[in-house]
């Protein structure tokens, strides 16, 4: 016997006229170990359900007869379907009433069963049923959890009026472009949108246009078959195949290639894609958000971005705020981050002092709410207690890498790369500050800064993650 099993501490409401299945059943669940309620029609049912409801309790399952006096199987399943959270109902039909039984399944039942009964089959099938319920409420709790690891976090007005425009934007069904500085919450607004939309059971697929090869970026959108280039050994899915049914986020798409862009635009008006190397058509069912810190009509002026894919992916306009626009909200942006952070690493969140958060509220943060991502893990890093005092955080900006203020004047710094511990340090040092130089004379374009220095784009993204001055 498997009493022990969680998942049969929830009751099984046995509902049938006969009373020798009900007996029949009730001693077979009871050795099974599972809580056994019973009922005689589905009036009955439904009157224990409702006086359970008002207790806090639930049945885990439902398993009823189709055919019963007052009220039947199916009349039964439309009540329990129009609770908050419905059990689920196993229909138990007769030879005769299979049809009925499948069209009770397209109404929202689990299964069915025929008559007449097999022991094993009862086992299984409420195994099965119980086994998903399980499932789906994890799944529904691993959302909620991503939705609060993901979601707007502040009270300011700024804050205010973006979270306001989410749930319409998000019904819409409309492609979206946002824009904002590095580190400013964009993939959170996009993360938002798919979770507030019609299509939150489906995928939400990340891309960062700017991060992959020029030449392998159409393979990495629409995947590849066997043998179509070197280095092929099978067939590939793409982004946009692997979204279907859910989002595809297309970050930094102001740094696509032009050549792929003319291959995107087609996918997204004909709503279908043809893999590297095939010759074969796939539909495919996404919604597109977008995202980037580039000037886009600069770019569509000189013709760096193709201006009919702009207004293709710019039907709602949404702008995420930099940090300094909505200093008020830092106290809670630290609670938050702080919270994320402990719950990873499975220790209790520090607590900030008023003068640290003071402190905090009054620099430019040139990286945004990434870059306060960043110090506060530096200075938990680094702290000697259980609080993070104004010197923790005093510290970690004068001399962390790539954590120095933005305009902070540079011919200060001779004294701080003398100070490197070691010949490692002193390089990362060195680097970051002459990255961090290059990127704010650029005004945070990424792509004119590769260019300047002679790097590809992915490797100096790259860097900048290493740095945090994205």
């Amino acid at each position: 016997m498997s009493g022990t099993d969680p998942s049969k501490r929830t009751p099984v409401l046995v509902v049938d006229d006969d009373g020798a299945i009900r007996e029949t059943l009730e001693m077979l669940l009871h050795y099974e170990g599972y809580v056994v309620w019973t009922a005689r029609d589905g009036e009955e049912a439904w009157a224990r359900i409702e006086a359970a409801r008002k207790e806090g309790r639930s049945p885990g399952v439902v398993l009823t007869d189709l055919k019963m006096p007052k009220l039947d199987g199916l009349g039964l399943l439309e009540r329990i379907q129009t609770l908050p959270e419905p059990p689920p109902v196993v229909l138990i039909s007769g030879h005769g009433d299979v049809a009925t039984a499948v069209e009770a399944m397209q109404k929202g039942a689990a299964n069915f069963l025929e008559k007449p009964l097999d022991e094993s089959r009862v086992r299984v099938t409420l195994h099965s049923v119980l086994r998903t319920k399980k499932l789906e409420q994890e799944n529904q709790h691993l959302k909620r959890r991503l939705g609060e690891s993901h979601r707007l976090v502040g009270s300011s007005p700024n804050l205010q009026a973006l979270r306001a425009s989410l749930d319409p934007v998000a019904a819409s069904g409309a492609s979206v472009l946002i824009t904002g500085e590095n580190g400013s919450g964009k993939e959170v607004i996009a993360r938002s949108i798919h979770l507030l939309s019609p299509r939150a059971s489906g995928p939400f697929v990340t891309v960062n246009c700017a991060a992959i090869p020029s030449e392998l970026i159409e393979s990495e959108l629409f995947g590849h078959e066997r043998g179509s280039f070197t280095g092929a050994t099978e067939r590939r899915i793409g982004h946009f195949e692997a979204a279907d049914g859910g989002t595809l986020f297309l970050d930094e798409i102001g740094d696509m290639p032009l050549a792929a862009q003319a291959k995107v635009l087609r996918a997204l008006e004909s709503h279908e894609i043809t893999r590297v190397g095939g010759n074969q058509s796939h539909p495919v069912d996404i919604r597109v958000l977008a995202a980037t810190n580039t000037d886009m009509q600069a770019a569509v002026e000189d013709k760096s971005f193709r201006m009919d894919l702009f207004y293709r992916l710019n039907v709602v306009p949404l702008r995420a705020p930099a940090l300094r626009e909505h200093l008020a909200d830092i106290p809670e942006l630290v609670e938050h981050l702080l919270e994320r952070a402990a719950e990873r690493s499975g220790r209790r969140p520090p607590k900030v002092d008023a003068d640290a958060l003071e402190l905090l509220a009054h620099q430019p943060w040139p990286g945004n709410v990434r870059q306060l991502r960043n110090v506060l893990q530096a200075a938990s890093v680094f702290a000697e207690g259980e609080r993070l005092t104004k010197a923790d955080f005093e510290r970690v900006l004068q001399d962390g890498p790539g954590l120095a203020q933005a305009g902070a004047p540079m011919a200060g710094v001779g004294s701080d790369l003398l100070d490197a511990a070691t010949f490692e340090d002193f390089k990362n040092r060195s680097e970051a500050l002459f990255f961090q130089a290059r990127l704010e004379r650029n005004e945070g374009n990424v792509k004119r800064t590769a260019e300047e220095l002679g790097m590809q784009r992915s490797h100096l993204y790259k860097k900048l993650d290493r740095y945090g001055l994205r």
